[in-house]
């Protein structure tokens, strides 16, 4: 683990949560900005494993002893504030001029056992992974990063629905005149000028081989961009973003909001 990354994570989660008026209540043996810390910090080393987080983070002295159960609560009782500090840090870094977006599946559970899933259920949920070539149940994340990577929109939607659905309402976030490349999912002309003609954000897709190509220009931003969303891919696959194992959903949007903070972190640092 890194020290810097975890002495970071905390000041800035500390100094936003009194910068929007939070305040710790007077019994609390642990803080917000602590239980929020060890959310990211379990999310970035430990593949959102709270048992082994909390055992070895307070082995190391960082955290007073805590049990699961009680970090849970404190946990999910401060999932409004988890969700916003990463829209919040979204708004922040939504500047520039140019923008990535891509999908991945984050499954519920294993296919086999999708019928007896109570979490989600139906056919809406069945979704395929065209990189791996292999099929899956849950979620999709939409993700819009920055061409460093920090994370500025995300929307998790039911696997089965195309990777354009959300596009129109992420875009919403992005400064005008931004350019967002995409792979061949966001391949829509109708779709692309309505959202450059309703956000003035537009929209570069790579093109299929019967199609007429890209610019030049689009097409060498097309190559250099695209290296960056396969590290945001490869970054949150180590994290465990694929393999949550939650009991509840709320449980499950808190690991992959955390998972979204730590890649947040991950970029802004380095």
């Amino acid at each position: 683990m890194n020290d810097t990354y975890i002495v970071t994570t905390y000041s800035v989660i500390d100094d936003l949560l009194k910068a929007h008026g939070y305040t710790d209540d007077v019994r609390a043996t642990i803080s917000a900005a602590e239980i929020l810390t060890v959310a990211v910090v379990t999310a970035k080393y430990f593949q959102n494993h709270h048992e082994r987080a909390l055992c070895i983070l307070s082995k190391l002295g960082d955290i007073p002893p805590l049990s699961v159960s009680r970090f849970n609560r404190r946990l999910h009782a401060l999932s409004d504030w988890l969700y916003g500090l990463v829209s919040l840090l979204g708004d922040l870094f939504a500047t520039g001029e140019v923008f990535i977006i891509d999908s991945m599946p984050v499954p519920v559970c294993k296919r086999v056992r999708a019928r007896r899933c109570k979490k989600v259920r139906g056919k809406i949920y069945c979704g395929y992974c065209a990189a791996k070539r292999e099929k899956f149940f849950g979620w999709r994340l939409h993700l819009i990063c920055t061409a460093d990577g920090i994370p500025v929109a995300f929307e998790m939607l039911p696997a089965a629905l195309h990777d354009l659905t959300p596009s129109h309402e992420l875009t919403v976030h992005l400064p005008d005149e931004a350019t967002v490349f995409g792979d061949k999912g966001y391949i829509s002309a109708p779709d692309a000028q309505t959202i450059l003609a309703e956000t003035g954000v537009r929209m570069v897709s790579v093109r299929r081989k019967n199609m007429q190509p890209n610019s030049w220009a689009d097409d060498f931003d097309l190559r250099l961009y695209r290296k960056r969303i396969e590290t945001v891919y490869s970054q949150m696959e180590k994290m465990g973003i694929q393999s949550l194992h939650a009991r509840t959903n709320l449980g499950f949007d808190l690991k992959a909001w955390a998972s979204l903070l730590a890649l947040a972190f991950t970029n802004i640092i380095n």
